[in-house]
Parts: structure tokens; sequence; C-alpha cells
């Protein structure tokens, strides 16, 4: 229940509801809590049947597990055993009875069992990290690099036809090379898959300037947007905003399209200089 209890699914059913748009395209989250793992199909249909219910609408079209997945069970998270055991069941005879057309995961937690998940085919969607910072799920990692290692999972989502969301394409905001956040604006994250604290994330990405300065990108954020969107398995990304200015900042900047292959290498060498240090 993050992003305002429900409001948020509350206000959008509202905007569905006035306009009426053709072809939009929904979807929703559930976050299972450790006291639910052991009702994990109840838990799973309450919170969609909750959603469905803020939204005014019959079913949506997409439908992630938000937890992080472990290779071991204990914690918050849930372990790929509880995934595919317990949540796929429960996933499918969602969309068996209509509710959802597709089911995905949020690609957080261990690489080796997001690797399991994704390789069992039983989802279509995975969201991934992959920014500036850390662009793992798509290439190897310089020696001693100071992020987590998603081990190339492009590679796994494309041989398993596995849809790919970009997530923390900004680094929670980070990669904007600023500390200062809008007064609306949620506090700072903590990091995912990158340096252990959003200050670190900050000083790295302004130490991608150049690629502003050499002209390659007007901001660190159409950089770090045009990056996201630049690798061929990215099917779509999400960025976070305060502000309309900030949503028309980030459709302007899609619509510049991919980096060059240029500003590609110059970010590459770039982020040569941050091996070594403490994550």
């Amino acid at each position: 229940m993050q992003y305002g209890n429900g409001e948020s699914e509350k206000n959008l059913g509202r905007v569905l509801q006035k306009l009426k748009p053709a072809n939009v395209v929904v979807g929703t989250k559930v976050r299972l809590s450790p006291n639910e793992f052991g009702r994990i199909a109840d838990a799973v249909t309450m919170s969609l049947e909750s959603s469905l219910a803020r939204l005014h609408l019959d079913r949506v079209d997409i439908f992630h597990l938000h937890n992080s997945i472990s290779e071991t069970e204990g914690g918050a998270a849930l372990s790929a055993r509880q995934v595919l055991g317990d949540v796929v069941p429960a996933f499918e005879r969602l969309r068996e009875q209509g509710k959802t057309r597709f089911l995905g995961i949020t690609g957080l937690g261990d690489t080796s069992a997001l690797q399991e998940v994704i390789d069992s085919r039983a989802f279509d969607s995975a969201q991934v990290v992959y920014n500036m910072l850390n662009p793992s799920a798509a290439e190897a990692l310089p020696t001693n690099y100071p992020a987590q290692d998603y081990g190339r999972l492009f590679d796994h989502t494309k041989a398993a036809g596995v849809g790919v969301v970009g997530i923390r394409v900004l680094a929670g905001g980070a990669l904007s090379g600023s500390a200062e956040r809008h007064p609306i604006a949620g506090p700072a994250p903590g990091p995912i898959g990158s340096a252990m604290s959003y200050d670190a994330d900050v000083d790295r990405a302004r130490r991608l300037i150049p690629l502003v300065k050499e002209g390659f990108a007007t901001s660190l954020t159409e950089a770090a947007t045009r990056f996201a969107l630049s690798h061929p398995a990215m099917g779509t990304i999400l960025v976070g905003m305060a502000t309309p200015q900030q949503f028309e900042d980030a459709l302007a900047a899609v619509q510049k399209g991919p980096l060059p292959r240029a500003a590609l290498d110059r970010l590459s060498a770039l982020r040569q200089a941050f091996s070594g240090e403490p994550r």
C-alpha cells in the first residue's frame, strides 16, 4: 500500500472514469508483507481486487510482484522457490479469471534468484534497474565496480521473451546531479543497485557532467533518460516527476531518441574511474 495508501490508484481511477481514454494500458503491483507469506494466494488476490476497486476497472493489463527476490527465504524478500511455487499459481488464477492480462516482477534482490525466476518463463514482464551509474543489466561491469552486478539480466529477459520496464533510470533522482529535491517530491530514496548512499550516487552523477559539457545532451537528466532508451531490450521506462515541467522535460528527452554511440563510449570511459571505490 505505497503511493499514498492507495490514493494514487483512486486518483487514476477518477481520471480514467472522466476521460475514458482509448487504448490506455494500466498496471499495478503487489508487495506482500512477511506476515502474508503464509497465505500468499489470498493476499495476492485481495491486493489486486482492492486495486481494481480503487481504479474502477474490471482488470489491469499487467500485475507486478513488487517484493525483492532472494536465493533463500527470510526477511521481507520472497525466495525464488516461493515466487515460482506460490506466487505464480496465484497470479495465473487471476489471469484465468480475466483480472489481469500479463504477469510481472520487479527485478530487485539477488541476481541469481532474479535470473532463475526470469529463466522460468513464468512472467511476461520484469522491471529492471538500468541507468548510467549501473548498466550491468546490459554489460559486464569493470573490475571492483561499486554497484550490484545484475549479471547481464537483459540476456535472460531476451531469451525468455520477457518484456522490460526500466526502473531507477534517474537513480532515484541522483542523476539530476543535484541533492536538492522538489518540495512535493518524496524524500531521497534508498539507492538501488548503485552506491550505498544517495549522496554518493549524486557525487558520481556529477562526475558524468562532461557528457553535457561536450554537447551530448543538454542536461544530466536528459542524458540519463536517453541512455535508458538506448538498449534494444528496453520496452518502456518509468520516470518519477514532481511537476508538469519535469514531465515535459522527460518527454522532450525521449523524443530526441537514444544517445549516439559516441556518447555511450564517452560514458563508459567516465565510469571506469569509479572502479575500486567503496560502494
